[in-house]
């Protein structure tokens, strides 16, 4: 059945959006100071902070960089942890690289590295 042979009330789900939300407790937020990243799925164990809390729950008067000592006012928005890096505008470009994240980049970069090893070690079982 198409879309357009579907009746009105079917077609647009009232709530139902085409892109997910995206959550801003879920963001990592990096001190401009030392470069300490805050992960609100990871929290902060030298600071007793429970794994799940969002960088807007913390108290701004006595929360500091665990490394530097920064206030909050110090961190900036980095995104979740699953965003590919990069500019927006620039992650149509290239071979489909620019979208991967930054975890699946290191697995391509090493990977290939490690490859490149294992074929020149390979070269030594010629005669």
């Amino acid at each position: 059945m198409s879309e357009e042979t579907l009746p009105d009330e079917v077609q647009e789900l009232p709530g139902v959006t085409e892109t997910p939300v995206d959550d801003p407790d879920t963001h990592r937020f990096e001190c401009r100071s030392c470069g300490f990243v805050y992960d609100p799925g990871e929290g902060v164990k030298k600071l007793a902070i429970e794994p799940g809390t969002p960088f807007s729950a913390l108290d701004p008067v006595s929360f500091r960089c665990p490394v530097c000592r920064s206030k909050t006012l110090a961190f900036k928005d980095i995104g979740p942890r699953n965003k590919p890096s990069g500019f927006e505008e620039n992650l149509g470009y290239g071979l489909g690289v620019n979208t991967l994240t930054p975890g699946q980049k290191n697995v391509l970069i090493f990977g290939g590295f490690a490859l490149a090893i294992a074929f020149f070690l390979s070269l030594y079982s010629l005669r």
